[in-house]
């Protein structure tokens, strides 16, 4: 993927996320690994809507350098995912409604959904909370993502992950509905889970056969 692709691309993300009620104004961020060293990430107080290609903030995963603008005062936290999950191409943050209030509760959140465990893992695990756009918050994300690909950040919103945007942004959607279904199944009496190692199978086989070929890479 070219530079100019790559910021196409979260250019058209973010306005998704918007479309999607999973962010709204200048909240959240998106960024993409389209190559070894640089992402592609949007940058600090800018619109979805108003956004343009060229907005986008190219940074060297290398240097921490950037170039065409101020990047997202989140950097540190997709930095840190992409060091630890060199698998991860795409990070996604959210504060869409019902995984806010989840993180708010600070309860991981069960396999109550078949999706969930499919596309997410295990369990949806909340981060420790630490200051936004901190280092400390990057190393409590990831932490908190070990063997998931998810997870909810302390009384301040969602971070999801994928092999690429497209997945990255579904994982988001799967994350907001899991939550959402979490809370409303408390209310009626509480959620029941599928079993943990059936959940864990149902992300393996979902990682590892049924996604296989699939999205953009």
């Amino acid at each position: 993927m070219t530079e100019a692709e790559a910021r196409e691309a979260v250019r058209a993300a973010g306005v998704r996320l918007v479309e999607e009620g999973l962010v709204a104004g200048t909240w959240g961020n998106v960024s993409l690994r389209f190559s070894d060293d640089e992402i592609a990430i949007t940058p600090t107080g800018t619109d979805y809507m108003a956004m343009k290609a060229e907005d986008i903030v190219i940074v060297s995963l290398r240097t921490g350098a950037a170039r065409g603008g101020k990047p997202s005062s989140e950097l540190h936290m997709h930095e840190a995912v992409y060091a630890a999950r060199p698998e991860i191409r795409a990070v996604v943050h959210t504060h869409s409604m019902s995984a806010s209030t989840v993180a708010a509760a600070r309860r991981e959140v069960p396999p109550v959904l078949d999706d969930l465990a499919q596309i997410v893992g295990p369990t949806l695990r909340v981060a420790d909370y630490s200051l936004p756009g901190s280092k400390r918050m990057g190393k409590a994300v990831v932490r908190a993502m070990a063997g998931r690909m998810a997870a909810l950040m302390a009384n301040h919103g969602l971070v999801a992950c994928g092999r690429d945007l497209k997945e990255a942004v579904l994982c988001a959607q799967i994350a907001e509905k899991g939550c959402r279904a979490f809370v409303e199944a408390e209310f009626l009496g509480g959620a029941e889970s599928v079993g943990r190692f059936e959940a864990a199978v149902m992300h393996q086989v979902y990682l590892k056969k049924y996604s296989k070929g699939k999205g953009e890479r």
